[in-house]
């Protein structure tokens, strides 16, 4: 059984070549990359030593064997993916520009990840961490209820609810999809935004505020917030613990947060403090931003040590 389970959407991306190049105009793309939110984040999980599964949809077409071939080739335990021979893959298409900004085109609504349906108790057995991306809620309300049960039976379970809300403007529509959000984080021990995330969901104007709204919810136990190349700050209802970031030259941020995520319920589990498991969460994420395509990192144990060892003033 698998340590850490995540359910949302497996998409493949094809990325602009160059920056600055709109996605209005005839122009070169590099891909297919595999990709998704939840796919990056469990795949993380694996890299980092711990077992880890997906509940999601491919279509019976290339781009479903290029996600299942990298995830299942690193680990992850892809037993309850579809296939469907009827719907394509899922699949973004991507431009960036020299402000660090991105634009994307989503082809996920009517997607094989759709038709994943909440699996039974026994298939669930066992995990610590059930990880929710916000943008799997938000691009198909009907899936984003069968996410919602599964959450249900995991936290039936006893295991912990993780929440990464990674809105997306381009996927918002369904008014469902608050209602989603607000039972997630009624559920959620640990919380995972970036710093806008926090204050939309929580309706406060400072991150200070912010905290102290969403840890009035008693499940809460921590939340890690992450902004960027300014680093992270975790916090629980004692204490905050900033971090930095690590040296690299990035060459692709997308992904790093979830990245972020999965390498810091790695640290979790593995009882270690919230310091080092910000350390290894950070380390994951500043390799993964080093490659081009958005789950390309040299992720690792070795690495993530590694980078740790060789930069030990990053605190």
């Amino acid at each position: 059984m698998a340590e850490i389970w995540t359910m949302g959407e497996m998409i493949v991306e094809i990325m602009r070549q160059r920056p600055d190049t709109p996605l209005d105009k005839a122009d070169t793309f590099v891909g297919p990359f595999p990709s998704g939110a939840p796919a990056i984040c469990i795949d993380t999980v694996a890299r980092m030593g711990h077992s880890a599964g997906i509940i999601s949809g491919v279509g019976e077409d290339d781009f479903g064997k290029n996600l299942l071939d990298r995830l299942s080739g690193d680990g992850v335990d892809c037993s309850l993916v579809l296939k469907n021979k009827n719907i394509s893959t899922g699949c973004a298409f991507v431009t960036y520009f020299q402000d660090g900004s991105r634009k994307f085109i989503f082809h996920i609504g009517n997607t094989p990840a759709a038709e994943a349906k909440a699996p039974d108790a026994e298939a669930i057995k066992g995990a610590k961490f059930f990880h929710i991306m916000g943008c799997s809620l938000m691009a198909n309300a009907d899936f984003g209820g069968e996410i919602i049960e599964t959450m249900r039976r995991f936290a039936a379970n006893g295991t912990k609810i993780s929440f990464d809300p990674n809105i997306r403007p381009e996927l918002l529509g369904d008014s469902r999809c608050k209602a989603y959000i607000d039972e997630v984080m009624q559920n959620t021990s640990v919380f995972l935004p970036g710093v806008q995330e926090l204050l939309d969901i929580s309706g406060e104007k400072t991150v200070e505020t912010a905290v102290k709204k969403c840890f009035e919810n008693p499940k809460l136990e921590i939340i890690a917030l992450k902004n960027g190349s300014k680093g992270c700050r975790i916090f629980t209802r004692e204490e905050e613990i900033p971090f930095g970031i690590y040296p690299v030259e990035v060459k692709d941020p997308t992904g790093a947060g979830d990245c972020f995520d999965g390498a810091f319920l790695c640290g979790l589990i593995e009882g270690r403090s919230l310091y080092e498991a910000a350390k290894r969460a950070t380390a994951a994420a500043s390799l993964n931003t080093a490659a081009f395509g958005p789950m390309e990192g040299k992720i690792s144990v070795e690495n993530v040590e590694k980078m740790i060892r060789e930069n030990p003033e990053i605190q």
